[in-house]
């Protein structure tokens, strides 16, 4: 116990996470899927645009006519499925992580602007994050990829422009919260200009909260980005996407049903898991539930 006061804050709450066994087996299964999908030029066994009509529809290699060179079996192509789902965790976790930093970064800083200045900029922030808030999230990001047009690019900006709100509201409400603080008081008194309390003193005694939450945000980005490929209108061929897979492959259900249930499970576990690693962090890294 006496080593454990010693730690720091962030010491004592990585500890925390690690005591989790579940959660932190959840963040160990992220961790290794993102390696994967860093290294995936290395460790495929095949190029995933490799096409051989002869090996059309081979089932995995657990079932009568399958080969252990393709475990998960080959799609309508004969494209091995294992590659491709490697190469799109490359997509789903690549598209996940860069939108949530950028949202992440444009709603702390907005965030962070309205709550503590208050006035004509919280008012004009607050009713366009409330605008966006009314547009369901999946009707918003299919009128927009329809005016732009499919790509990883015009992806990346729809769902920006629909996840940037997440942050925002979380940090100005803490923002409005911290502003009559004594810590803010006192920097006042000493003459601290206002950019210098709000990113000096308040925004890092907030961050944790953040960050919290744009780990969860991943998720739900993940999802987004699988369903616009799935209808097609995300990341287009010879990029590999998970939903794109789960599309190609449910003109094959249910003779070839692993073309499409591969990456629906790999959609999932991922999904599953970063919700669960997101738990875990919350409940080890909040200092309100450990005091």
């Amino acid at each position: 116990m006496s080593e454990t006061l010693t730690l720091s804050p962030s010491a004592q709450a990585l500890l925390r996470f690690r005591r989790d066994w579940f959660s932190f087996a959840c963040g160990v299964f992220v961790l290794a899927v993102a390696a994967a999908a860093l290294l995936a030029p290395l460790i495929v066994p095949h190029d995933p645009s490799d096409s051989d009509l002869l090996r059309r529809l081979q089932p995995p290699a657990w079932m009568a006519g399958g080969d252990w060179a393709f475990p998960l079996g080959c799609d309508g192509l004969g494209r091995d499925v294992l590659s491709r789902l490697i190469y799109g965790a490359r997509i789903s976790l690549g598209i996940g992580v860069g939108v949530v930093v950028m949202s992440t970064l444009i709603g702390t800083i907005a965030g962070a602007l309205a709550g503590f200045s208050r006035g004509v900029v919280d008012a004009v922030l607050s009713h366009v994050a409330d605008v966006l808030l009314g547009f369901p999230y999946l009707v918003f990001a299919i009128g927009l990829m329809g005016m732009m047009g499919p790509g990883i690019f015009n992806i990346v900006l729809t769902l920006v422009l629909k996840e940037w709100v997440v942050s925002f509201r979380v940090v100005r409400g803490e923002m409005l919260g911290a502003r009559e603080l004594d810590y803010v008081e006192a920097a006042r008194a000493l003459g601290c200009s206002r950019l210098r309390i709000v990113f000096g003193e308040v925004l890092p005694n907030i961050l944790s909260p953040v960050l919290v939450v744009a780990t969860t945000r991943i998720a739900s980005v993940i999802i987004m980005e699988a369903s616009l490929s799935f209808l097609g209108l995300g990341v287009q061929a010879p990029a590999v996407s998970w939903g794109g897979m789960v599309s190609d492959g449910q003109d094959f259900m249910p003779d070839g049903w692993w073309v499409a249930t591969m990456p629906g499970l790999a959609i999932l576990l991922l999904v599953l898991a970063i919700n669960l690693a997101s738990q875990g962090m919350r409940e080890a890294f909040d200092p309100r539930l450990h005091r």
